[in-house]
């Protein structure tokens, strides 16, 4: 198995140190060229939304990319990654891959002195830690989106087809749990 991870922007490197710890290789996504690979699952990860939504534009990746997700490619969209898959965006006119029938909220917690720690349930998994940083979540969810995960009632996880989105940021927490579920869908 191996998956790709968009590299453009953001916290990919500790998603590849998840992804080792599973026995699972990955490699960068930084180019057009590298989605040529052979690769079983995506993951994009945190970072700036806006900024990776107009650098996979740029690089000539964002066809390929929302084709690739369209067609049952397993996703795993961790903070702003969640906000590259969202049709809407509540606070923002632009949407980026816009797979994800869902409406997310940018920043909503606030500024980084928002951020925060938590553990909460996510699916039948009890006390996964959840790291907010700057984070969104997701304000309305088409009635097929699988609800995975609410904190403060607000919804911080979905699943919907090929893609599990989140929140928060697992890949800076020891725990495998989100990986795991994504490692189990490709």
């Amino acid at each position: 198995m191996n998956i790709g991870i968009l590299a453009v922007q953001g916290a990919f490197i500790e998603h590849a140190k998840m992804l080792e710890k599973l026995n699972v290789s990955s490699f960068e996504i930084r180019k057009k060229e590298d989605l040529n690979r052979d690769f079983d699952g995506l993951i994009l990860p945190g970072g700036e939304s806006t900024t990776q939504g107009k650098l996979i534009r740029e690089l000539g990746m964002y066809d390929i990319l929302k084709s690739r997700i369209e067609s049952g490619l397993p996703t795993l969209a961790t903070c702003a990654g969640l906000i590259l898959l969202a049709e809407n965006i509540a606070n923002d006119s632009v949407s980026h891959l816009a797979t994800l029938p869902v409406t997310v909220k940018r920043n909503a917690y606030g500024r980084q002195l928002g951020s925060f720690f938590t553990t909460s349930s996510f699916g039948t998994h009890e006390n996964v830690p959840m790291t907010f940083i700057r984070a969104p979540y997701v304000e309305t969810a088409s009635p097929d989106v699988e609800i995975m995960s609410v904190v403060d009632d607000k919804i911080v996880g979905v699943k919907y087809k090929n893609q599990i989105g989140v929140a928060f940021h697992p890949e800076l927490n020891d725990d495998t749990t989100i990986h795991q579920m994504f490692i189990d869908l490709c």
